[in-house]
């Protein structure tokens, strides 16, 4: 154990203190870059998987190690190169950092690998342990690779916006780890369509390094960002990767009999009652509804939900979540039928409308 200037213990880093067996048996699938479709990230030189896996509370979190790491080579196996963390996921925060770092460091190739990470909700004590300011971004960032025992991430967010810090301030630090090396690409998280507007200005007045892509709530029953950002990203020419594309579940056949299993996400987040507030007689009506169309395209209603994120254009990736391998595997087969005819989306329109 060490101590930070914080006078915090830190866990250690090393693969033995996660509890994850060392090695793995055979190669990777020599055809993962076959199975899979890369998109770039606006004009950017960056590419990635039409799907990406996060680690959010899952890994590290309400699953284990030995998940985590069967989740990461599965993914990595049908061609997911790119893993999506932030400083507080995991229980406790840093936790899913910790986990999956010790997996990537020994199991995984690093150069074909996207490493995000982001920085900007509480994680210490005190004015300089939460939201955009300087210190708090360098720091976090700093924090954030030393758990994951990288040098440097592909992509660093700011996590979510902050009012009360100068834009220039929060992306004059992304550009300060820029120049430093520990990350190649910027992005901002949960900023709506003006604030990035205004931030792209920003970091061009400046001479910042771009904001190469945004990542926002995005799934059919919640649409808000095409009104509201897609304008923008693409007049900015930045990618859009959409995390939360199932609903957080929702859009999954599990809820569709009305039933909250007990191990599902919605009952381990949310809890029974507020799983129950979310999933109204209304929204059950629409999912069937829903469900009903995806059966028809061959579907599960998942992968037409992930196929319906990915129609358009300005959504570079979407980013998936997964607490078995077997979810990733499903999620992947969206990818066989990406198309939709127009009365498939008219139909989607009229149950879910923007």
């Amino acid at each position: 154990m060490t101590t930070t200037d914080h006078d915090q213990p830190q866990p250690d880093f090393t693969l033995e203190a996660t509890g994850i067996a060392a090695g793995r048996e055979g190669a990777f699938a020599p055809d993962r870059y076959d199975r899979m479709p890369y998109r770039r990230s606006g004009r950017s030189g960056l590419l990635l998987p039409a799907l990406a896996l996060g680690g959010w509370q899952t890994f590290g979190g309400y699953r284990g190690p030995e998940v985590a790491r069967a989740c990461l080579l599965r993914a990595f196996d049908l061609g997911i190169t790119h893993f999506d963390f932030a400083n507080n996921y995991g229980t406790p925060p840093g936790q899913s950092e910790i986990v999956c770092g010790a997996i990537i460091r020994r199991e995984l190739p690093r150069d074909e690998l996207i490493i995000s990470s982001k920085a900007g909700y509480g994680m210490w004590p005190g004015p300089y342990g939460d939201r955009l300011g300087k210190k708090y971004i360098v720091a976090s960032c700093d924090q954030s690779l030393k758990r994951m025992g990288l040098d440097y991430f592909d992509l660093f967010y700011l996590h979510r916006p902050d009012p009360e810090t100068p834009l220039e301030e929060s992306l004059g630090a992304l550009d300060l780890l820029a120049r430093q090396g520990k990350v190649l690409y910027a992005g901002v998280s949960n900023f709506p369509g003006a604030l990035f507007a205004d931030a792209v200005r920003t970091a061009e007045r400046h001479g910042f390094a771009p904001l190469t892509i945004h990542q926002p709530s995005y799934s059919l029953i919640n649409r808000r960002i095409e009104g509201d950002l897609l304008p923008h990203t693409e007049r900015a020419g930045a990618g859009v990767i959409a995390f939360a594309p199932l609903a957080n579940g929702l859009l999954t056949d599990k809820y569709l009999g009305g039933d909250i299993p007990p191990d599902s996400r919605a009952a381990l987040a949310w809890g029974e009652e507020g799983a129950r507030r979310r999933l109204t007689p209304e929204r059950l009506q629409t999912l069937r509804r829903l469900n009903e169309i995806a059966g028809r395209r061959g579907q599960s209603l998942a992968q037409m939900a992930l196929a319906w994120t990915l129609r358009l254009p300005a959504v570079t990736s979407a980013l998936i979540g997964a607490s078995r391998v077997e979810q990733i595997e499903e999620n992947v087969r969206a990818l066989e039928n990406p198309d939709f005819s127009a009365e498939e989306l008219a139909e989607i329109d009229a149950l879910a409308p923007a």
